[in-house]
């Protein structure tokens, strides 16, 4: 069941790969009007997007830039097919699409670490990842990026995904099943600890990046798409880096009350909340590391990404493993 959920994810990614491409075309400002469907739902952890637009610089570009939101799945396939020629899914998601033939290009590692984590009470007895087996664990689904780390973390541990016991859970409803001890751990967002420990629950996490590569929401694009309009690339980029310098340089109060006044009204009263998540998680570490200090952000180390692409070809979600600078173009389409 579970190696064919894995499938099925493979062929929805690759259905409607056509290899078209989106025409830009310039609007009555002189725009280019493009798309880029966003991971899940509007949340001021996008708020370089978020920043880069109100602030005008997707328009310093030349750009005019719409937003939508779907699934990491929905954006590798649409990107791929043309339909959209941007995208900002989990990196693992675009990974598992490129193995089974997608034709996209990361040209931006926006986070330069994954989200992945497994969390757990302090309570539960787990202090290793050994000690996870006969538990259970929640995942939202068979083709989440999470469940892909957790089969992964549990091989390079001496165990399999058979040594315990999986619960599929949707989003809405996993943290509390933590909390309400349905079981013993959830495989999800690290972002989740910090609600858990603000409502008074003790949690303690084992972190994707302590046992692989990992990256969280990456920018995408088809290899077409690149090909063709490489300067539309490279202005996206640019001015989604000066949307993250911003907020990384002390803009982050600004940054969230934009988020909330013009994309995630329903955010009001928990501002603070996210102020707070941004300051200590986004701007200390998932946006910046020792690679874009040297090279700027969105740096993608294909070193890295070369270990991941590799340890999940050798755990079977594809079947042949692939160059990483076959996927990986540096930000803006720069070679």
């Amino acid at each position: 069941m579970k190696k064919f959920c894995f499938i099925l994810l493979s062929l929805c990614l690759l259905s409607g790969c056509t290899g078209s491409s989106f025409h830009p075309y310039k609007n009555t400002d002189g725009l280019f009007e493009v798309d880029i469907q966003i991971d899940g739902a509007a949340t001021p952890y996008y708020a370089p997007l978020y920043l880069a637009q109100e602030k005008g610089y997707f328009k310093e570009e030349g750009l005019q830039v719409n937003f939508y939101y779907a699934s990491a799945a929905e954006i590798v396939k649409n990107v791929g097919a043309g339909n959209v020629p941007f995208g900002f899914p989990n990196a693992d998601t675009v990974l598992l699409g490129r193995g089974n033939g997608v034709p996209v290009n990361i040209i931006h590692t926006t986070y330069q670490k994954g989200l992945g984590a497994i969390i757990y009470k302090s309570e539960s007895g787990i202090h290793k990842i050994q000690d996870l087996k006969g538990k259970t664990i929640a995942i939202t689904s068979y083709g989440s990026p999470n469940y892909i780390q957790l089969k992964v973390i549990l091989q390079q541990n001496g165990l399999s995904i058979h040594d315990v016991q999986i619960k599929v859970i949707g989003t809405g409803a996993i943290v509390n099943a933590l909390v309400s001890n349905q079981v013993d751990a959830i495989c999800f967002s690290k972002l989740r600890t910090y609600e858990l420990q603000s409502s008074g629950i003790d949690v303690k996490q084992f972190l994707s990046n302590d046992y692989m590569p990992s990256y969280g929401n990456v920018v995408i694009t088809s290899q077409t798409f690149l090909k063709e309009h490489p300067e539309i690339c490279r202005g996206f980029t640019n001015a989604l880096n000066r949307g993250m310098q911003d907020i990384i340089e002390g803009q982050v109060q600004e940054a969230v009350n934009i988020a909330k006044e013009k994309f995630t009204p329903s955010i009001a009263g928990s501002e603070q909340k996210y102020i707070d998540i941004i300051s200590q998680e986004f701007v200390k570490n998932l946006w910046v590391s020792e690679d874009t200090a040297v090279y700027g952000y969105g740096y993608s180390n294909l070193h890295d990404y070369q270990i991941y692409i590799d340890l999940l070809q050798k755990n079977g979600l594809f079947k042949t493993s692939f160059p990483a600078d076959e996927l990986i173009v540096q930000p803006g389409g720069a070679s």
